[in-house]
């Protein structure tokens, strides 16, 4: 069972507002010890984590996958907020479906529980 999610990102803020709007979580922002300021939150034991990105540029290749609930309402929210949605929400053989893209060009796809 995944239990760690790290990702990096030059838009710390932005990214966690995203993924808060998203996956309705609240993020603490913190540190351990003398380590870099970073987002996390906890997801049904996922522990979540936005960290800065400090060189280069974010990897916008990583597919990521949430099932969350109310997936129309959802993505009516991230359109009103200007947020990209890829594909709207469509029924498939995996459920109920849709495609968003994160600040970072990360491809996020919803599945409606």
């Amino acid at each position: 069972m995944l239990n760690l999610l790290v990702l990096r990102s030059p838009n710390l803020a932005a990214q966690a507002e995203f993924y808060t709007l998203l996956l309705d979580c609240t993020f603490d922002y913190h540190r351990h010890g003398k380590g870099a300021w970073h987002y996390a939150t906890e997801i049904n034991g996922l522990v979540f984590e936005l960290y800065p990105l400090k060189e280069g540029v974010a990897d916008n290749n990583t597919r990521l996958g949430f099932k969350i609930p109310h997936l129309d309402a959802k993505i009516q929210l991230l359109q009103e907020k200007g947020y990209a949605v890829i594909n709207q929400p469509q029924s498939t053989e995996w459920g109920y479906v849709a495609l968003v893209q994160d600040l970072d060009g990360r491809k996020i796809e919803l599945t409606e529980i």
